[in-house]
């Protein structure tokens, strides 16, 4: 199917809908969902953002440049992980507990606004990664337009190039909690390291980035074709002893670079296929 179809055939799902609130990061897919719903929809959409101790600032302040952007109506809510039990123990479907939380919430938002329908930014791409989130929107009747589409995640950068949003080329982007292997618990004090340590990296120019928290380590992850910026001692020296002051012992790269799920890559494939079936 030709890009061109695969979008017509995006407005025409969320025509039928009617009217649709829309779980909104700011991130390139739901930032392009918003934008089509919008246009489809117009006055009938809501875009909803849930803050948290795992959604940095920075990612806040986007999606509400974002949603201005498109003159969409923006909802702001809280919706702290870290008080929903179990999910701080960090097990293997920890994004379980905490789309929950969140879908519950935007459904209570769209029934209060008379709102049919919630979407979320779920795109065909997602189906290959272990995504337990999924089952939740599932269990509440959570609708992926981008996926029921056939939309991959190279297909909305495009299409959003095409339509002048300026995520196209956004760097991708999970919560702050993924950055910790599955049993270890996830505290304020960890996601705060994380945080600060990897809004140091942007801030020295690395686009995609992801600081893994083992413990006293920081694996840091970047993209493939920006490792070589760490082949400069200085500049090794230089990260490496602000990650201790951050809070750090040790401070590794990863050789083989940022992809999505690395924390994955500890899976069976079985654990893989029974939570996306």
């Amino acid at each position: 199917m030709l890009l061109k179809e695969k979008y017509e055939l995006l407005k025409d799902i969320i025509k039928k809908k009617e009217s649709a609130a829309i779980a909104f990061s700011g991130g390139v897919d739901s930032t392009f969902l918003l934008k089509a719903a919008k246009e489809v929809l117009g006055d009938n959409v809501i875009a909803v953002t849930a803050t948290s101790s795992t959604y940095p600032k920075r990612e806040l302040n986007e999606a509400i440049k974002y949603a201005k952007d498109v003159k969409a109506k923006h909802l702001i809510i809280s919706s702290e992980e870290l008080d929903i039990e179990g999910f701080a123990m960090n097990p293997k479907n920890r994004c379980y507990y905490c789309k929950k939380e969140l879908f519950t919430k935007i459904n209570n938002i769209a029934l209060e606004n008379g709102v049919k329908y919630v979407f979320d930014g779920s795109n065909l791409d997602d189906t290959g990664d272990y995504r337990p989130g999924m089952q939740a929107a599932k269990e509440l009747n959570v609708i992926s337009p981008l996926k029921e589409a056939g939309l991959t995640k190279n297909d909305i950068r495009e299409l959003s190039k095409e339509l002048g949003l300026p995520t196209w080329d956004k760097p991708s982007f999970a919560c702050l909690s993924s950055r910790f292997p599955y049993g270890n618990k996830i505290t304020l004090p960890k996601l705060t390291m994380v945080d600060k340590a990897e809004q140091f990296l942007l801030d020295l120019g690395i686009t995609q980035v992801r600081v893994r928290h083992h413990g006293e380590i920081a694996r840091i992850e970047v993209a493939p074709t920006e490792r070589e910026k760490f082949y400069n001692q200085g500049f090794m020296d230089y990260v490496g002893n602000e990650f201790k002051k951050i809070g750090f012992t040790y401070v590794t790269l990863d050789l083989l670079g940022y992809r999505t799920g690395s924390m994955n890559e500890t899976l069976s494939k079985e654990e893989k296929l029974n939570n996306n079936s």
